[in-house]
């Protein structure tokens, strides 16, 4: 006869597997939701970093479409996704960069090795504003309206395939927010 504290581990097993495959073909497994979707983007607390001033509530509430991008000199991540911030740039997207609990002169020598693809640039060096707008790490981005309202969140590196399926429909104005 067999024992049923024999049959646990295989049970287990199955649960975890079935778990893993569930979890590997959800449709975007690195999509993080975000409570500010349709909302008002929380509030901007930025220090100046180096020459640039930090931007304002006021400025997210221009009439146009914007990037809020959370980035660190120290975040290798960051690195990999620069050159598509840099891409968006030159196609005249607006991106707002807050530089995350980091120091200002490595900041600013990241910007002049890498280029800077911002249009306006602050610093959260104590990551307040990232906690308020529940930033889990860096990167993460946030596509803002032109109103100052949230219509996405992408927490990771924005590589091309994020570019083509997530942001370029809303900055083009052919997605809602999700």
């Amino acid at each position: 006869m067999v024992k049923p504290l024999m049959l646990l581990p295989p049970v287990i097993f199955a649960a975890l597997a079935g778990l893993f495959i569930w979890g590997m073909n959800r449709e975007d497994p690195t999509q993080l939701p975000t409570v500010f979707a349709g909302k008002a983007a929380p509030p901007v607390q930025l220090e100046p970093l180096g020459e640039f001033e930090p931007f304002t509530d006021s400025d997210l509430r221009d009439g146009k479409i914007k990037l809020v991008n959370f980035w660190a000199s120290w975040c290798a991540p960051c690195r990999i996704e620069h050159p598509n911030l840099e891409a968006l740039s030159k196609e005249g997207v607006d991106i707002y960069g807050v530089n995350y609990k980091d120091t200002p002169s490595k900041a600013q020598g990241f910007l002049e090795d890498m280029g800077n693809p911002y249009a306006e640039l602050g610093a959260d060096p104590k990551g307040q504003m990232a906690l308020d707008w529940g930033v889990y790490g860096v990167p993460e981005t946030f596509v803002v309206d032109g109103e100052g309202k949230v219509l996405f969140r992408f927490a990771g590196p924005v590589t091309e395939r994020v570019i083509a399926s997530d942001l370029r429909p809303l900055l083009e104005g052919k997605a809602a927010a999700k």
